[in-house]
C-alpha cells in the first residue's frame, strides 16, 4: 500500500510540473489606474491558490474558536450546576 500511495505522489507531481511548463507564458495582470505586472501564468495561479487557501483556513479557524468558546461555556454551564439534578434528555422522546 505504501508503495501505491508513493507512486500516487510520483505521478502527482509529474502531472504539475507538465502543467507549470505548459504554463510558463508571460501573461500581463492588470489593474487599477493603469498598473500592470508581468509575470508567468503558474506564478499568477500559484498567489490565488495560496490565498483562497489562506481565506478558506481563515475562515475555517474563526468557526473553530467559536465552537471552541462555545464548548468551555457549555462546560462551565455543568460545572456549576447541582450534582444530585437531573434533566430529562429530549432524545428519550425518540427512543418510545
Amino acid at each position: 500500500m505504501r508503495y501505491i500511495v508513493r507512486l500516487l505522489e510520483v505521478v502527482l507531481l509529474l502531472v504539475l510540473v507538465a502543467v507549470t511548463v505548459q504554463n510558463s507564458a508571460i501573461v500581463e495582470f492588470k489593474l487599477f489606474f493603469g498598473h500592470a505586472f508581468q509575470a508567468p501564468l503558474i506564478l499568477f495561479l500559484l498567489i490565488f491558490f495560496v490565498a483562497g487557501a489562506a481565506i478558506g483556513l481563515l475562515s475555517t479557524f474563526s468557526y473553530y474558536l467559536r465552537v471552541r468558546r462555545e464548548l468551555s461555556q457549555l462546560k462551565k454551564e455543568l460545572r456549576t450546576r447541582p450534582a444530585g439534578r437531573v434533566d430529562a434528555d429530549p432524545s428519550d422522546a425518540l427512543a418510545d
